[in-house]
């Protein structure tokens, strides 16, 4: 069981989760990085429930690279209950999605969203926009402890 998690990335396509893993690694970023395929799973780990049920609540991740279109529990209702808890609404959450829709970007705002990234296409754009917000995030932004 996965104890300490820098980085929880909820994503469902395979594809980009491993575009973003990989950039990530480039950076020596992902050595404590948690890959989730839907917003269940990503709920179960950070409320430590279901298959993360023995693990620390208090062992949050830094940051959480969330996708809005995910199977189960779409990324929206994810930033919801992350938002709604005393014990979550700090952590740091980064949209990462393929959605440029106004009301999706608007109601992650409201929802007090860190960031709202819309993916690359190109794969050496997508590369690079995974490796800043990995550094920034993990590196540069201070956090309270």
């Amino acid at each position: 069981m996965t104890t300490e998690v820098e980085i929880l990335l909820a994503e469902d396509n395979a594809s980009d989760a491993e575009m973003t893993i990989d950039a990530l690694k480039k950076n020596g970023l992902a050595n404590k990085l948690l890959h989730v395929k839907d917003g269940a799973a990503a709920l179960d780990f950070l409320f430590a429930e279901g298959e993360y049920a023995g693990r620390s609540i208090e062992n949050k991740p830094k940051i959480i690279l969330l996708d809005l279109k995910m199977p189960k529990v779409n990324g929206i209702e994810v930033l919801q209950k992350i938002r709604a808890d005393e014990r979550t609404k700090n952590i740091p959450v980064v949209i990462l999605t393929s959605s440029k829709e106004d009301p999706d970007i608007k109601k992650c705002y409201d929802l007090k969203v860190n960031s709202y990234v819309v993916k690359p296409v190109e794969f050496d754009e997508f590369q690079k926009a995974i490796s800043s917000l990995g550094l920034y995030w993990m590196i540069v932004n201070q956090q309270p402890r």
